[in-house]
């Protein structure tokens, strides 16, 4: 089964993975080594395991799957057994109820014998996928223990035995009954997002399947594939929760309920969408215990937390969280207004929606239908007698007029703008009415974020990069680059090798990178002749404002996060 070196090396040069010299290396390396191409360079090289084994399954025309992030089909699970399953290092991963097929995962797909074995013991045909070895042994320590294949067979016997219900009350009485299957496979199923620390869990029909995704740290995972069958007893289990109207499948409908394992309680913010196969219900996790981070946890420190720290002790002013969606902005204003929560100051929030409930802040929910928007909930905050305000978001002129009036008035105000780097702020607030001379006289602070994961502490390792990258970051980094490495001492950067703990994504947790703009004299000067962004950047540059790539990296170079999850979250262009 083994592909010549060349053939190997050539398709990975064409691809643009590797350069030619670099493949001319590697081929003489392998050679000498007297092992197969595909070997050495898992073995010996940091190139992506992913990228060797797609393109060896290309060459040998044969399915690939990355098996560490693949949801298991528990069907599948019936065909072979575990200890068949270890015996042969295989991992049967789905089932295809149309034709009658079983896949498994397997490092030798094309083992003709091992095909005629998976057969005969399942029962029916199968299809052999090419899969890293050391991946489909850390799926099987936990895949037949872990899924809810009881749950889902006994769900699946419920409902074959009878139609899908359709009657409103026949369906409630199916799925409300605390020790109903479907009960317990939405319980495991909460269950598993409150351990692997979910933001949200994705419950998605599709026309044979339905398929259960984990967003865990920003990146979703697909954990479970469901039969087609038991969906709509599934979707009307949590529309019951969530207090939803169970025979209305036409219209998007929204709904809450709390959850309580292992004596932590979350809140779920329920959404349900209709779609060609059935309704999409999007589930998010509020926790209610753990309390909010400090600005230290969320990762400013050292120099970027001086200048933050500026801008909110001011005692008015604006104060300005930018990024796009699920970059972190939120979480950012409650670690500050926790930090400035005190008996002698009176703070009012008003967000859509409340996603933290702080003791001792008022609190005010977004009520379009009521006509409680931004705009009118800002007005009457200025009859409360408030100290510091907070407005979720500056989204139009009369929000944006507002808050700069709270402020020329001698109030703190926070909000957010969806802008890509903290310079671009200004501009925004121009075009959403702001006078120059009014935003010149109160902007205080723009904090510009992203989130990027955290490196698993449990299975990190430390490796060398090669030349050009270590070029890159020393002319990215020039006199921000650490002392230790300002001698030509060779980088070190930090990798997780994939562990339990981190559900084998190398990852586990997330912080902040940040650049952080503080209104000077000379910006604001800048902002009363109307310049640029580029122009206001470049001051800031000056005056010692770190950009988020330049303060990623050094988090990549503190061992925190990798420089992949820095240049993939920053425009590097």
């Amino acid at each position: 089964m083994g592909i010549p070196p060349k053939r190997f090396l050539d398709k990975l040069v064409e691809k643009n993975i590797i350069d030619q010299s670099v493949a001319n290396t590697y081929e003489i390396d392998s050679l000498k080594k007297d092992i197969s191409i595909d070997q050495y360079l898992i073995q010996y090289t940091n190139l992506p395991s992913e990228s060797i084994l797609k393109t060896k399954a290309e060459l040998l025309n044969v399915p690939y799957v990355d098996i560490s992030t693949t949801a298991i089909d528990p069907q599948a699970l019936k065909y072979i057994s575990q200890s068949v399953a270890a015996r042969h290092s295989i991992m049967p991963y789905m089932f295809d109820t149309a034709q009658n097929r079983i896949y498994v995962a397997t490092p030798d797909p094309l083992n003709v014998s091992l095909q005629d074995f998976v057969e005969m013991k399942a029962g029916i045909k199968a299809t052999l996928a090419l899969a890293l070895e050391e991946d489909i042994a850390k799926v099987l320590s936990t895949a037949y223990t872990k899924n809810l294949s009881p749950e889902v067979e006994e769900a699946i016997a419920q409902v074959a035995s009878k139609e899908v219900p359709e009657d409103k009350k026949e369906v409630q009485n199916l799925t409300s009954l605390s020790n109903a299957p479907i009960a317990k496979i939405v319980n495991t199923i909460l269950e598993f997002a409150m351990k692997s620390r979910a933001s949200d869990v994705h419950i998605e029909p599709n026309e044979m399947k339905t398929r259960i995704r984990y967003r865990v740290d920003g990146i979703l995972q697909e954990k479970l594939s469901l039969p087609a069958s038991i969906h709509e007893s599934l979707v009307s289990r949590i529309k019951i929760l969530s207090q939803m109207k169970i025979d209305e499948k036409r219209v998007p409908q929204d709904g809450r309920f709390n959850f309580t394992s292992d004596n932590e309680e979350i809140d779920l913010r329920v959404s349900s969408l209709p779609t060609v196969f059935g309704e999409k219900v999007v589930m998010r996790l509020l926790r209610k215990s753990g309390g909010i981070p400090s600005l230290e946890q969320l990762g400013l420190s050292g120099p970027q937390l001086k200048r933050f720290q500026e801008g909110i002790d001011k005692p008015y002013g604006i104060v300005l969280v930018t990024g796009p969606t699920g970059s972190g902005k939120t979480t950012t204003l409650y670690s500050v207004l926790s930090k400035l929560n005190t008996k002698s100051v009176n703070i009012i929030t008003l967000e859509d929606p409340v996603e933290y409930q702080v003791d001792g802040i008022n609190q005010v929910q977004i009520n379009q239908k009521a006509g409680l928007t931004f705009a009118s909930g800002l007005k009457s905050f200025l009859r409360q007698d408030p100290n510091i305000i907070l407005v979720g978001e500056i989204r139009d002129k009369e929000t944006t007029a507002l808050a700069i009036q709270a402020a020329l008035t001698g109030h703190l105000v926070f909000s957010t703008l969806h802008t890509n780097d903290a310079a671009t702020a200004i501009p925004r607030l121009t075009d959403l009415g702001g006078e120059p001379f009014l935003i010149a006289s109160v902007i205080s602070t723009i904090i510009a974020q992203r989130i990027v994961r955290r490196v698993c502490e449990d299975c990190k390792t430390f490796y060398t990069p090669p030349m050009e990258v270590q070029q890159t970051i020393r002319e990215k980094l020039g006199p921000l680059l650490p002392k230790q490495y300002q001698n030509n001492e060779p980088i070190q950067l930090a990798k997780g090798e994939k562990c339990d703990a981190c559900n084998g994504s190398g990852y586990k947790g997330r912080i902040g990178i940040y650049e952080i703009l503080n209104a000077s004299h000379a910006i604001n000067d800048l902002i009363l002749k109307e310049a640029p962004s580029q122009d206001i950047e470049k001051q800031a540059r000056s005056e010692g404002m770190m950009l988020m790539i330049e303060d990623g990296i050094l988090k990549a170079l503190q061992g925190i996060t990798t420089l992949e999850e820095i240049l993939s979250s920053t425009d590097t262009s």
